[in-house]
């Protein structure tokens, strides 16, 4: 799950010693291993699925462990596509976690699901515009998760990118079927729409927010200030990865898009502001690992006159932007080791963050050697292992180590608890089903193919990490895709 081009092997140091005198990093838990952990977030996706026309939608973009929608939040009432909902993403990771673990069972509702994305009536059939969310309650569809008319007058064209490449990756996956067909047709149609209606903000850079016309939206999500970050988040990165994903399709018009905000980007220092549609930092972790990411496909894509320079940039400026974040040890008896917080204004460790983290640094230990890196990404994925509950698989939104959500939630009469076993810290209660909870499987699988080795012991196929610890065993009469 490259997602893109693959990057150009570079060699920037030397491999650093792994191991324990790494300040950042996780020993491997013999009695639940990272398969373990995506194998129970996929599990608890597929639980939080239901019927919807001819297909499958998630009950809510917010969830409680027993999957039941957590109607209280501003995210618990809505579905769809959209940043936090993210149906399409959901449905990649399943598909592909399907097929490694040759698992026919899991892709066919994992297929039903991008048929409700395709045909839920989210991309505008005649024009691309898209509409993200539906709210449960009425069936409207809605421009951003506020998902209230008051507020409907604006869209994150950055997650609008991102969803028009997920319907692109999942119309890879889905090639030569008309499900496919109709995936990519979604893809186009949005990305042509982008490419023709977004406005770039006055320092050259995308905007955060953009009216429905394209225009840039210059305020916070309420619309009550304009947002200190309207011009400097890290959500406009996806809108170079869309563009150059399409040039490099063949797709004309979309080159030409690139050259004024990256220059943008790079003669800043980079953007790293909140990419998260209800946070404001000038610094968010997963804005450093998604940098990381989509540079590295630019220079290796031929998008730059200077790639050695602009992979230069990915790697000293992005990847290592990303050590701010790192903790390492366990905060206010909760377990944080191996864990990023998210950004200093709201310091939670977040599980898709981290997820995206974890690629970056297994993308940059394949394109390098650097054993110091390929631990970090495993780090991570230990550590959010430690932090399923619940009898159906469910994976926490968060690590709230800091009580930065606070304890309890004002509902009515009822206060309604955060964390799980309702302490002052801990995990979140809640997560959404297809993003926080479900993102862990694609660095993990991407981990397997690419770091992972295949054995036989005592007659079973076994998988061991890099480290020699098995981490899946072969199940009767059962075995991997090949």
């Amino acid at each position: 799950m490259s997602h893109g081009w693959l990057m150009a092997v570079v060699s920037l140091a030397a491999p650093a010693v792994a191991g324990a005198a790494e300040p950042f990093y996780l020993p491997a838990d013999p009695t639940y291993s990272i398969v373990d952990s995506s194998r129970d977030s996929v599990r608890f996706a597929l639980h939080c699925l239901v019927p919807e026309g001819d297909g499958l939608r998630a009950k809510s973009t917010f969830v409680d462990p027993q999957g039941q929608p957590a109607l209280w939040h501003e995210f618990g009432a809505v579905e769809g596509v959209g940043w936090a909902a993210n149906a399409v993403g959901g449905a990649i990771e399943l598909i592909e976690h399907a097929r490694f673990f040759a698992e026919p069972a899991v892709e066919e509702p994992a297929r039903k699901l991008l048929h409700h994305a395709v045909h839920g009536g989210f991309v505008d059939a005649q024009t691309g515009f898209l509409r993200p969310y539906r709210d449960l309650s009425n069936g409207r569809y809605f421009l951003n998760y506020l998902h209230a008319e008051r507020h409907d007058r604006w869209f994150c064209a950055g997650s609008a990118a991102k969803v028009a490449l997920q319907y692109l990756w999942a119309a890879d996956l889905c090639a030569g079927t008309p499900l496919g067909e109709e995936s990519r047709a979604c893809g186009m149609r949005l990305a042509r729409w982008l490419r023709d209606h977004v406005e770039p903000a006055p320092n050259g850079w995308f905007p955060r927010r953009s009216y429905p016309d394209g225009k840039p939206y210059p305020f916070t999500a309420t619309g009550d200030d304009r947002d200190p970050f309207f011009d400097g988040s890290g959500d406009g990165l996806y809108l170079l990865w869309l563009y150059a994903e399409m040039a490099r399709r063949g797709e004309e018009g979309f080159r030409p898009r690139l050259e004024r905000p990256l220059k943008a980007f790079l003669d800043a220092g980079g953007f790293f502001g909140s990419m998260n549609h209800d946070t404001y930092d000038r610094h968010e972790n997963v804005c450093y690992a998604v940098a990381f990411r989509v540079l590295t496909r630019l220079a290796d894509g031929g998008f730059s006159s200077d790639p050695e320079g602009l992979r230069r940039f990915a790697f000293e400026k992005c990847l290592k932007g990303l050590e701010r974040f790192e903790m390492t040890d366990d905060r206010n008896g909760v377990a944080t080791r191996g864990l990023l917080w998210m950004e200093a204004s709201w310091d939670t460790a977040y599980l898709w963050e981290n997820a995206e983290a974890a690629l970056a640094w297994l993308e940059a230990a394949r394109a390098t050697g650097r054993r110091d890196w390929l631990n970090k990404g495993a780090t991570i994925l230990r550590a959010a292992a430690k932090h399923h509950y619940g009898p159906h698989g469910f994976l926490t939104e968060g690590v709230d180590w800091n009580n930065h959500n606070g304890q309890f939630a004002k509902v009515g009469d009822k206060e309604i608890p955060i964390h799980v076993g309702s302490g002052v810290f801990g995990a979140v209660n809640y997560t959404q089903p297809l993003l926080n909870n479900l993102h862990i499987v694609e660095p993990t699988l991407y981990y397997l193919r690419h770091f992972a080795l295949r054995a036989t012991r005592e007659g079973r196929s076994v998988i061991l990490d890099h480290e020699d610890n098995v981490i899946w065993r072969q199940p009767p009469a059962t075995g991997l895709a090949p």
